[in-house]
């Protein structure tokens, strides 16, 4: 099985719910269907004392069905191991990952990796 990285980037995450996968605003229209197994990488060394990064994962339960939260995480501070790391998940009917800082402006450095 190939592991490849499908998108990356460097983003300044401010208070706009930001997609990984469209490297843009987040817009549900922007759901992802190509199937995989999917991991997110970040570089969280930017992050200080009162930053606060929301992480999301998106997907659809169907191909027609509404978008929704699947997962969600919120870091606070300055992260002791500065490269976080998702669990791999199996996506493919509408999935989306985002950031959004809900404290302080955050420089995110991130990969999408499939297998």
């Amino acid at each position: 099985m190939a592991v490849t990285q499908t998108h990356s980037g460097t983003e300044a995450i401010s208070t706009t719910e930001w997609s990984l996968a469209t490297d843009t605003s987040y817009d549900t229209a922007d759901a992802q269907t190509t199937a995989g197994l999917y991991q997110i990488v970040l570089d969280l060394s930017d992050m200080v004392a009162g930053d606060q990064l929301q992480i999301r994962l998106y997907e659809k339960c169907r191909s027609g069905d509404t978008q929704r939260i699947a997962e969600e995480w919120i870091l606070t501070g300055a992260q002791s191991k500065p490269i976080w790391v998702s669990p791999a998940v199996m996506l493919m009917h509408g999935w989306d990952w985002t950031l959004d800082a809900l404290a302080g402006t955050i420089t995110v450095l991130w990969s999408i990796r499939s297998a």
